[in-house]
């Protein structure tokens, strides 16, 4: 597959990506080459990816803990302090080896590490391949409201290599085919429609599919870098997919989601929203929430949990000036920013997912 160019870096794929990758490394003198990984990619990704690597520079690997709980400052302070007791200088390189917390993490950490050094990120996860990897956002979460600290800072590329989803269980695969949904939804139909029928697809057609999607995604960060208009059509699902999976990852009485299950019901939610603000066509919501309920067993969100959901929604990043802004769909592949949405209408979006 071809190269997609960023507005100042690639994404490149598969046996180019690692030639790209060798390449760079030895055309640029780097001091040291740092690679972080979580439990997970240390044990079933790096050594692939070291076999792959063609480099005399001395590497460090730097290990975090696996899993969404961890993408906290204080995960930041241990590979901060890593970096330096290593020997960590402006002219190291770090290499983000994992899934979109470990690439939000790492893009973080380069980007504020002797007030930056360069990045380079190596997804590992279908969602990190077709969404936290692109685009150059960064951060990490603060106690359980996602992604409040961060930046946009854009690595020096992105390497594809998609034999990395061997490793994945399921639900993980599932997770990342949530934001690709959610590009077709955003973007392009026909993307959409080939998404949503599983059954006329085959492994083989896996690659071209995140090829897709990291277009679309690429597109619309190309046109608006720091969302201020068209970047936020991304968020659709979000605002309330994000308030979710924060109250799952902190009520003790619930089990936690991946951010793509998550999302998942934002989608459904915040169509039956489009539905009742903006016309969008019912047989295009209830559409969206057969295909979301076919890919994902439903979520037991009860009205005991509703108000605490709804609370989380004052920390989403789209707000401004109290408001808290949606992205809604006016029909398939026409999204529209800054809806105002009444706490009532959200009560009625959650009866129309659990019913």
């Amino acid at each position: 597959m071809i190269s997609i160019k960023a507005s100042n870096y690639s994404v490149h794929f598969n046996n180019t990506a690692y030639r790209q990758l060798n390449l760079y490394l030895e055309q640029n003198v780097f001091s040291k080459l740092f690679v972080l990984v979580d439990t997970n990619t240390n044990q079933h990704c790096f050594p692939n990816f070291m076999s792959r690597l063609e480099t005399n520079l001395n590497i460090e690997i730097i290990e975090i803990e696996a899993g969404e709980a961890h993408k906290t400052i204080e995960t930041c302070l241990g590979v901060w302090n890593a970096l330096s007791e290593l020997g960590g200088d402006r002219k190291s390189i770090l290499i983000n080896l994992g899934g979109g917390v470990v690439t939000d993490l790492g893009g973080f950490v380069a980007s504020t590490f002797k007030r930056g050094i360069k990045y380079v990120n190596v997804p590992t996860s279908l969602l990190s391949m077709v969404d936290a990897s692109i685009g150059g956002k960064n951060g990490v979460d603060l106690g359980v409201i996602k992604n409040q600290i961060g930046v946009i800072n854009s690595g020096e590329m992105v390497i594809v290599d998609t034999t990395f989803l061997d490793t994945l269980p399921q639900n993980q695969l599932k997770s990342g085919w949530a934001e690709m949904l959610k590009h077709g939804l955003i973007a392009e139909i026909d993307y959409w429609k080939k998404l949503s029928d599983l059954s006329q697809l085959t492994l083989e057609d896996l690659d071209q599919l995140i090829y897709n999607s990291i277009i679309i995604k690429n597109t619309i960060v190309n046109k608006d870098p720091y969302e201020i208009k068209e970047r936020k059509h991304l968020n659709f699902g979000h605002t309330l997919g994000h308030a979710i999976e924060s109250y799952f990852l902190s009520s003790k009485h619930k089990n936690e989601l991946l951010h793509g299950e998550a999302i998942a019901i934002g989608m459904i939610l915040e169509c039956y929203l489009s539905y009742k603000l903006l016309n969008f066509p019912k047989s295009d919501c209830d559409e969206v929430k057969n295909v979301i309920n076919s890919l994902f067993q439903q979520v037991d969100i009860t009205s005991n949990d509703y108000e605490s959901i709804i609370e989380l929604l004052k920390f989403d990043k789209k707000n401004e000036h109290g408001n808290v802004n949606f992205v809604l769909l006016e029909a398939l592949g026409k999204p529209k920013v800054n809806c105002l949405v009444e706490n009532d209408l959200i009560l009625e979006a959650f009866d129309y997912y659990k019913n």
